[in-house]
């Protein structure tokens, strides 16, 4: 429930005070002074303002009143409401006569600025309890009908199936701040920060968006997007939950074996990614022992940068050779070399696959 505070208090006081020529006080709902034009009198009760708050409306007090109630100077004294609730007391000291007029309008100003001070709390606290929420719909246990519906009443549609987006920033405004721009332009967006240089993007699926444009459109407003990793469509909250880890996984792999590419899509490195997931597994070593063996009879690189052109043509001699620029003579020299240095054929179909698979976990 909004109530006043003394910092609301004081600004409404200094405002009124820079324009009429007498204090202003401002109490709360209990007729405790917040904000006054004289600071000894704050913190402490007023009367006259208890008056108010009983009965709901003005209360003028003369010379002879005042004299009779604690805390009382001769004036007016002015209930402040919200949304017709009574939540604390104006007062102007002087001649009731006098203050009337000016009563009234210091109290239409100081209603729009308890209206507009309440929107703000009100709008910091949809913000954060819909962090809070989405923290939780993407955590471990995040799908309780509770928080479905909860989320549902604040406009997050979280049925709505989204692409997971993670961004790794390297300089550039905070990643709060990409997030309110996104949000901006892709309406029914969420975004999670889980770091200050990191922001995980789940875009509606039915929204269309070029990775590629929107990454030179952040380089001009100033983000430095050191790379970007691009999920799935996810049709439900698990699947949603589930794409998050990909695309975590995806980013670290990318960060440690593809450092030169900015943008990862799931959809081509789906097996590195899942292989890297299980890097540390001592099966995997197998994959990487043969080409350790023919890196390091490998000086200039050559032998695998052959290989990997042979890998991304599926083995075709040709368009091979024709990538690299050499005879076909000479790539069946390469890899003849690589089956004696690696003990494994890249001719061979099952060669071919555990090659390609250990250079998936090998840094270019």
């Amino acid at each position: 429930m909004f109530e006043l505070d003394h910092a609301l208090a004081q600004d409404i006081v200094d405002r009124a005070m820079a324009i009429l020529p007498c204090n202003v006080n401002v109490m709360d709902s209990q007729g405790l002074i917040l904000g006054s034009g004289e600071p000894e009198r704050i913190n402490t009760r007023h009367e006259g303002a208890q008056l108010v708050l009983a009965n709901g409306r003005i209360v003028e007090l003369d010379s002879e009143a005042a004299k009779c109630l604690k805390g009382v100077q001769p004036g007016v004294n002015l209930p402040l409401l919200l949304d017709g609730r009574l939540i604390g007391v104006l007062g102007l000291t002087g001649e009731a006569a006098q203050l009337r007029t000016y009563g009234e309008l210091v109290r239409m100003t100081a209603e729009m600025l308890l209206a507009q001070r309440y929107l703000q709390v009100e709008q910091q606290w949809r913000r954060q309890r819909c962090d809070d929420l989405l923290a939780l719909l993407l955590g471990g246990s995040g799908e309780s009908p509770r928080l479905v519906d909860e989320a549902q009443q604040l406009g997050l549609k979280p049925n709505l199936a989204r692409i997971p987006c993670l961004f790794e920033l390297k300089a550039g405004p905070p990643a709060e701040a990409l997030s309110a721009w996104l949000m901006s332009r892709f309406p029914d967006s969420w975004c999670v920060s889980p770091a200050r240089q990191s922001l995980l993007w789940c875009r509606p699926a039915t929204v269309a968006a070029d990775e590629a444009r929107l990454l030179e459109r952040l380089q001009r407003h100033g983000w430095e997007v050191e790379r970007l990793a691009l999920g799935s469509p996810a049709q439900s909250l698990e699947q949603l939950r589930r794409g998050y880890r990909r695309v975590r996984d995806l980013l670290a792999y990318g960060r440690e074996v593809l450092p030169g590419v900015q943008l990862l899509a799931l959809a081509r490195y789906r097996l590195p990614a899942l292989l890297w997931r299980h890097r540390n597994d001592d099966a995997l070593d197998e994959l990487l022992e043969p080409l350790l063996r023919i890196r390091a009879k490998d000086a200039n690189g050559n032998l695998l940068g052959t290989l990997r052109a042979w890998c991304a043509h599926d083995g075709q001699s040709q368009a091979c050779a024709d990538a690299l620029g050499i005879h076909r003579n000479s790539l069946r020299y390469r890899l003849e070399r690589i089956a004696e240095l690696g003990e494994v054929d890249p001719l061979r179909m099952d060669g071919m696959l555990s090659l390609y698979l250990g250079l998936q976990l090998l840094p270019e």
